[in-house]
């Protein structure tokens, strides 16, 4: 089923829809920041035809002041013990690669209020399927108090019949995709 999600999520971002969708995701995505107003906003550096405008959804929310003073971090990851955490970003391209590839930064270790979960899949119910590390997960279960928004294409969307999530899966509040919020 990921194999799947990842070539159907690859050919969408390939197609010729996709400045459309980038720009309907970024303006579902921008009122739930508002109404979450997050001091501490966790994001992630995109990879793999994700949703590459999460930083720019932030910066317009603090260009018109929805979110004055908003503390942005990215996600580090660990192999061994394989871990995640964030690190304080200040929004400039990153200049760090964490063990597992992935562009980061290295600012002071915090912890989000809110994070911004990139998805290969997703559910209804607010499951997440993502590249099979389990790294949002076990930081999500670390950190309840925490409220984990979805970010993904529509083409992810799985019947929560057909993925039956795990002990360990951790539930998004929401996932925001380009045809609004779930």
């Amino acid at each position: 089923m990921r194999r799947r999600l990842l070539d159907d999520r690859t050919a969408f971002a390939a197609g010729p829809g996709l400045t459309a969708a980038q720009e309907a995701l970024a303006k579902a995505l921008l009122p739930v920041l508002a109404e979450l107003e997050p001091q501490c906003l966790g994001l992630y550096w995109p990879m793999r035809s994700e949703f590459n405008a999460p930083v720019a959804c932030a910066d317009d929310a603090v260009s018109a002041k929805l979110l004055p003073g908003l503390q942005l971090a990215l996600p580090f990851t660990r192999r061994t013990p394989r871990e995640m955490h964030y690190r304080a970003w200040s929004g400039q391209p990153p200049t760090l690669v964490d063990e597992c590839g992935i562009a980061t930064c290295d600012g002071a270790v915090v912890v989000p209020d809110v994070v911004l979960a990139p998805c290969v899949g997703f559910t209804r119910s607010g499951f997440r399927l993502g590249y099979g590390g389990g790294y949002f997960d076990r930081w999500m279960a670390a950190h309840p108090h925490v409220t984990a928004v979805g970010v993904a294409w529509s083409v992810g969307e799985v019947d929560d019949h057909t993925f039956a999530a795990e002990a360990h899966d951790q539930p998004l509040m929401l996932v925001v995709t380009e045809r609004g919020v779930v």
